[in-house]
């Protein structure tokens, strides 16, 4: 099994750097509540009162959709998402030990993390532009299929693990509490990603690896061709 994003999607967007780990013997009922309130600390920190849209990191994405033609205040990315409701609540509902930490680092780097069950992954995950023939999961409601020209995360089966890019994450493949093998995949475009890329996949191995009894591997990709094998 392997990772990628297909060569369209590095032409259209060469800023684009991509972290990726693949977390071994995950520990669902493990408790992260003391690092998880950590991180929303620091994250509480570098926000420093600073609205969501104000970030150069989210300002990147949005221009990244308008480019798609969505409308980036209808469409928004997963972090700018976490990012609006940790301003308006002051926190983040739990979920999953293994979420729970992804959107706290989400929160704190302000970039986009997608978690997938890889045992719900067929032979590969790629981004890529849709044909409009993939199958997509929501959460909740029926399958839907997304439009030709989205940019999804699809499997070799053509089921789309999202939908509008980084927008939101297929029910399909979610994690919870009886997954043991995970997919972990941080995007960013922002000008100083090229550093905060490694930075975040080094602070998430770190926090990933207090929760899981197997290896936990990463890397970073800055150029066409990036290929993460499982």
């Amino acid at each position: 099994m392997f990772f990628r994003h297909s060569s369209d999607i590095w032409n259209d967007f060469p800023q684009l750097n991509v972290g990726v780990l693949h977390a071994q013997g995950i520990q669902g009922t493990a408790s992260v509540s003391d690092r998880v309130r950590g991180i929303w600390g620091l994250a509480t920190s570098r926000l420093d009162g600073k609205a969501e849209g104000e970030l150069s990191e989210i300002q990147a994405w949005r221009r990244t959709f308008s480019a798609m033609g969505l409308k980036p205040t209808q469409y928004r990315c997963a972090s700018e998402s976490l990012l609006r409701r940790f301003r308006k609540e002051g926190s983040i509902p739990p979920l999953n030990p293994l979420v729970d930490l992804c959107n706290a680092v989400s929160l704190l780097f302000a970039v986009p993390i997608a978690v997938f069950d890889i045992a719900k992954v067929t032979d590969f995950l790629e981004v890529r532009y849709a044909s409009g023939n993939e199958t997509y999961t929501p959460f909740g409601g029926p399958d839907e299929v997304p439009e030709k020209g989205e940019v999804v995360f699809a499997d070799e089966s053509g089921r789309a693990h999202s939908r509008r890019w980084t927008y939101r994450q297929s029910g399909y493949s979610a994690v919870f509490d009886s997954t043991k093998d995970a997919l972990i995949v941080c995007e960013a475009l922002h000008e100083t990603a090229p550093n905060d890329v490694p930075r975040l996949v080094d602070t998430l191995k770190c926090h990933v690896a207090a929760i899981s009894s197997g290896t936990v591997r990463g890397e970073v990709f800055r150029a066409p061709g990036g290929e993460f094998q499982l």
